[in-house]
């Protein structure tokens, strides 16, 4: 068994998108149909929008973020995690917190994305 995608559930799939290029310098895999669902490409995952109108028609109800209480969140790796968060606010991320240095030999850091989930952005973990 593998991991295949993530979905986040969010009103704009194309404005979800365009944050998720911009702030995070992700490529479009695929946008399906009528633009309610589109894939970005993480590797061999995918990281997957999906419109609350969709999940409405297929009689599924879906609920909004809250990044100050978060029941999951999304990592991007990078070896530079300055410039990453540097990027992603200048794009439209809210800063959650600065890049820290962790006890472990990780660099972590956290935004919210424009739907108000919570992302990390964080270095391999290396011995302290």
């Amino acid at each position: 068994m593998k991991l295949r995608y993530t979905i986040f559930y969010v009103d704009d799939v194309a404005a979800s998108v365009d944050f998720y290029k911009s702030a995070f310098g992700l490529d479009v895999r695929m946008v399906h149909g009528e633009g309610d669902y589109a894939e970005l490409d993480t590797g061999t995952t995918s990281l997957s929008f999906c419109s609350r109108k969709l999940m409405d028609q297929l009689g599924k109800r879906t609920a909004s973020p809250e990044v100050d209480a978060p029941v999951f969140e999304i990592a991007f790796e990078t070896d530079d995690v300055e410039g990453a968060f540097q990027r992603a606010v200048t794009n439209g991320a809210r800063p959650i917190s600065a890049p820290e240095k962790m006890p472990w030999g990780q660099t972590v850091s956290y935004v919210a994305d424009i739907n108000g989930y919570l992302v990390e952005i964080c270095s391999p973990v290396s011995p302290p």
